[in-house]
Formats: C-alpha cells, structure tokens, sequence
C-alpha cells in the first residue's frame, strides 16, 4: 500500500460521500416544498393544513442548515487531514509538550487539543441551529447561559471520562504488542458496560433534574404493563425536558438491575394516559424484541473490527503520510494513528448507513406490532400523530431519503402497517 493509494481512495470516499450526501438534502427539500400546500390524504382529517406546513417549513430550515453543515464539515475534514491542519498539531505539541512531560502526556494533549478545537469549530452551527432554527419554531426553551453552562458540564464530563479512558487505551497500545488492538477492544468494551450501569444516576443528573412519577393512576398502569412484559425496572421518573426543549420523548436507560424508565415532562403533558402507556408498549417491545441488546453487540462487533483495522493500518506509514500527516520519529504514533482513523473512517462507513437505518426501520416495526398486542393501537396511533406534529415532522419525505437515513419509518408507513384489528 502506498500513500497515493490511501489519498485517492480517501478524496474520492469523500468526495463521493459529499455529492450524495448534498444531492439527498436537496432531494428531501424538494420534495417536501412540493408536497408543502396538501395534506396526504390518509391525515386529512387528523391534521391541519397549517400544522403540515409548520412541518414543511421546519424540515426545510433544517435542511438549509444541513447542507451548510455536511459543506463545511468536509471542508474541515480535508483541512484536518491533506492540508495538514492534524500534522502542525501533531508537531507544535510533540516540540511544546514531549521533551518536558514525556510521551504520556504529549498523545493526551494532541486528543485533547483536537477534541478542543474540533468542538469550537462546531460551535457557531450549534449556535444557529439552537437559538435560531428551533427557536423561530417554537422548540428551544433554552437560554444562552443554560447553553453554555451545558458546554462547560459536558466539557467537564468528557474531560473526566475521557481522559483516563484515552490514557489506558494508549497505554495498551504502547505495552501488548501486535494483538494490542484486541485488549483495547476489550477494555472500550468493558467501560461501555460500566458507563450503562452509572449514566442513569451519576451522569444524567448532572444535566437533568428526574424526579419519580407522582401520578398514581399513571404510575399503577405502567406497572401493570411493565408486569405483563416482564420488564423489571429501577423505577419511573420524570425529566424536565421542557427545560431545554418543546420536543417529548420516553426512554428505557441503565443495564440491569440499574433500568429506568424515564418520562419526558412534556410528554406527560401532550398525551393521555392510554396513550402514554401506549408509547411505553413501544419501548418495551425492543426490550422483547432484544433490539438494545442486538445493537449493542453490533456495535461492539464493529468497533472490533475497527480496531483490527487500525492495528493493521498504524504500522505502515503509508496510512500516515496518505492522509497528510508525518509519522513520529522520535515519539509513539498511537495517538495520531487514533485521531487519523477517526478522521477517514466515516466517508467510508457513510455508504453502510442506508443498512443500518434498514434494520432500525424494522425494529420500530416490530415494537409497534407488540405495543398493540400489549395496550391499544388506537392510543398508540394517536401519540405518533400528536407527537408527529408536536415534533413538526414532515408527512412527505422524500422516499429514497427515508430509505438512506430514516431510523424510523415515516408516520404514514407507521400508521399503515398498525395491527388495529387486533388491539383492545
């Protein structure tokens, strides 16, 4: 393999992956503002003409900002990579930082200095996306101090975690030899299934407020289903979603014994009783289904392979100089060979997405199907529809769109493929 080799094959991944992605967006966009002024007919009588254009204009800022975004976030990605943006990096800290602190602490500062600067560079969209697109639509309740107070936590968070995280698999990169790859897998695995266990309760409160379900009534019916599943959880709770944003949701978090059930204020607020039982059906069937359990172990396979592929790839310099950067002489590569592969991985992967969202698709199909033998689907049906039009979700996406990116099936597929016949 030589560098030329990994740069072309690279460029065109990412050109290739950039006119797709461009060509999708404005695909979406089109087909949206075309089916702007008529409500389908399967929602004439369940949804307004204003509600279904609230919809189309949203989706159509959404996907202004998105075709900014997917622009600049390969014109950084190049920048990073060929123009030599990771190889001034890499070279300013291995001279400030190696020869006073050692190896250790020079690869921590070049993850850290990416992650950095890579956030900072992301801000401004964030920024726009937050207090300018969901704020004209009604969905940000966030101020710009509760914004930055999350960037500092979150910062805070990732530094806490992160860190000594990047600093054991470094290490085992640098001590286990040619299988090194194998032990960091299991390590990346292991504190994976340890950040299940305390998320619900050290991580999730640092940026939420939960408070346990206090409507009886509610309370007693979800138990009763959760009984009727089989589902064992820690308890139910409530999160002040409305803190942040006008979008509801529920969630099953933790592992184990440390499962939650967790209610988003405002969805607690939008729904009926029937309905949010329903909606809870829903998550429970991918619990019946092993759906969270079958993602996991994809993920956990892929990032195997991954890892296989990187131990592979670090060992030759072609890698490093084909993606614009100077192997080390005189210092560890294992950082650099991280941040590299970071980087050109994903113009790869983007072309597995459409299988991927496939296989979501499917799972949402399957635990709308149990959530109707389990509670009724005409409660179910209901909450997708006030849920579909609180979250101001398009019912016109364009199909070959859907196809590549949706994770779940758009509200008329949905709706369609409901068992109703065969609910209470």
């Amino acid at each position: 393999m030589s560098s030329s080799v990994v740069t072309a094959a690279f460029a065109a991944a990412l050109l290739l992956s950039l006119v797709v992605k461009l060509w999708l967006a404005t695909r979406q966009m089109r087909h949206v503002a075309l089916h702007r002024d008529a409500v389908p007919a399967a929602f004439a009588e369940t949804v307004t003409l204003d509600a279904h254009r609230r919809a189309a204009d949203y989706t159509l800022a959404k996907g202004r900002l998105g075709l900014v975004s997917t622009a600049f976030g390969s014109a950084v990605l190049l920048a990073w990579t060929l123009l030599g943006g990771l190889d001034l990096l890499n070279e300013t800290l291995r001279e400030a930082v190696l020869p006073r602190y050692g190896a250790m602490a020079y690869q921590l500062a070049l993850l850290a200095a990416f992650t950095l600067i890579g956030s900072l560079v992301e801000l401004p969209l964030e920024w726009y996306a937050t207090f300018r697109v969901e704020q004209r639509f009604g969905f940000n309740r966030m101020s710009l101090g509760l914004w930055l107070a999350d960037l500092v936590k979150g910062a805070a968070v990732g530094a806490v975690i992160g860190l000594p995280l990047a600093a054991l698999v470094l290490w085992i990169m640098g001590a286990s030899g040619g299988l090194w790859w194998l032990w960091a897998w299991g390590a990346w695995v292991a504190f994976n299934l340890v950040l299940l266990v305390v998320y619900p309760t050290l991580i999730a409160p640092i940026f939420n407020k939960f408070e346990p379900l206090s409507d009886d009534s509610l309370k007693a019916r979800v138990q009763a289903l959760m009984q009727r599943c089989g589902f064992a959880a820690q308890g139910l709770f409530v999160m002040d979603g409305s803190r942040r944003s006008a979008h509801a949701n529920a969630y099953f978090t933790g592992l184990g014994a440390a499962k939650r059930v967790v209610f988003f204020d405002t969805l607690l607020a939008r729904l009926t009783p029937g309905e949010v039982e329903a909606v809870l059906a829903h998550e429970l069937g991918h619990f019946k289904h092993r759906h969270v359990l079958k993602r996991i172990v994809g993920i956990f396979a892929f990032s195997l392979a991954g890892l296989a592929l990187l131990g592979w790839l670090a060992k030759n310099p072609a890698f490093y100089a084909g993606l614009g950067v100077a192997p080390n002489l005189d210092a560890p590569n294992d950082a650099l060979a991280l941040l590299l592969f970071m980087l050109a991985l994903p113009p790869f992967t983007f072309f597995v997405s459409p299988l991927m969202a496939h296989f979501s698709r499917r799972h949402e199909f399957e635990a709308d199907a149990y959530a109707c033998a389990q509670a009724n689907g005409r409660d179910l049906a209901s909450a997708l529809l006030k849920l579909q039009e609180d979250n101001a979700a398009t019912l016109t996406p364009d199909p070959l769109y859907v196809r590549f990116y949706y994770s779940h099936p758009p509200a008329s597929e949905r709706l369609a493929a409901l068992p109703l016949a065969a609910t209470a």
